[in-house]
This record gives structure tokens, C-alpha cells and sequence, in this order.
């Protein structure tokens, strides 16, 4: 989970701008944060869901394939235990190095797109779980992380904090 306090001024005015333009992309702020929060809502995990879609009050997340329940525990508990920005990649001889590689392979290229109801409201935008550095190196994504893991304080934290790049 995203420590905030931690972070740089930089680092959350990137951050910032990222989930305002995919804020506009489905109908503004408040539309994102219902996503969001209906998300939050949900008692089983909308990853698990058999038909790999989610749909909210302002739209639909659809994803390409369905993701078993092994793969969103491990990732719920990577999202819990992780610290900012670390890498998923394990090295080789690590004992869970063949579960990780598994799990990143799975997921890797499963493109989320989140659509809005109304086209008016805009285009919507699409996301990955993973940003793939090098063959080496994997992050979780920050906007996949702020759509399916992040809590809500902290989003919204983002959002309304003015912050200086001094």
C-alpha cells in the first residue's frame, strides 16, 4: 500500500494528475470515486468476477479474461505487505519465485477498461496491473492499484490536496 505521507511533492503531483485525467476520462470526479467506492462495497472481490466485468452507477470495468481466486489473494496480499513502488519480481531460487512468475504472466497482459454509461461523459480509459520495467523488474500500477486496492481516504486525499513543487 501506498505510504502517502512518504512520498515526494513530485511524486504525488504525478500521481495527482494521473487520477484527475482518468477522473475526466469517465465523467469527472465524482463519477471515479463512486467507481471506487462501489468497488470497495463489493463482498467478493470484483477481480473474481465469472463474467471478468464489473459494472458501477456510471459505467463498466471489463477485462479480457476471468482471474481465479489464488491470483486476487496473492495480489490483495501484495497490495497489503508491499512497500511504494517495490518490485513483484523475485529472484530465481526464492521459494515463491514460480508462484510470482505464474501470477505476473497471468495477469500481465490482461488490458481493464473502464468505460463509461454515458459517452458524453467521456472516453473512458484502460489500464494494465502491472508496469513491466525490464525483465527483471515489475510494479504494480498505480491507477490499478488506486481503481481496485487503494483506500479511499487516500484518493481522495489526492484529489483535494494542493500541493507545492518547491
Amino acid at each position: 500500500m501506498i505510504i502517502y505521507n512518504s512520498l515526494d511533492n513530485s511524486t504525488k503531483q504525478n500521481l495527482k494528475e494521473q487520477i484527475i485525467n482518468c477522473a475526466f476520462a469517465i465523467g469527472g470526479k465524482n463519477h471515479f470515486l463512486s467507481l471506487i467506492e462501489e468497488i470497495r462495497e463489493e463482498r467478493i472481490h470484483p477481480l473474481l468476477s465469472k463474467d471478468a466485468s464489473f459494472r458501477f452507477s456510471h459505467g463498466l470495468v471489463k477485462w479480457g479474461k476471468v482471474i481465479f481466486k489464488d491470483k486476487v489473494d496473492l495480489l490483495v496480499t501484495i497490495t497489503k505487505d508491499r512497500e511504494n513502488n517495490k518490485n513483484l519480481m523475485l529472484k530465481k531460487g526464492d521459494k515463491n519465485y514460480k508462484t510470482i512468475m505464474n501470477f505476473l504472466r497471468t495477469l500481465g497482459p490482461i488490458t481493464f477498461e473502464v468505460q463509461p454509461k454515458n459517452k458524453k461523459d467521456g472516453d473512458g480509459f484502460n489500464l494494465k496491473a502491472f508496469d513491466i520495467v525490464d525483465e527483471n523488474t515489475s510494479h504494480l500500477n498505480f491507477m490499478f492499484d488506486v481503481v481496485f486496492f487503494l483506500p479511499l481516504y487516500i484518493v481522495k486525499k489526492l484529489f483535494k490536496e494542493t500541493i507545492n513543487n518547491t
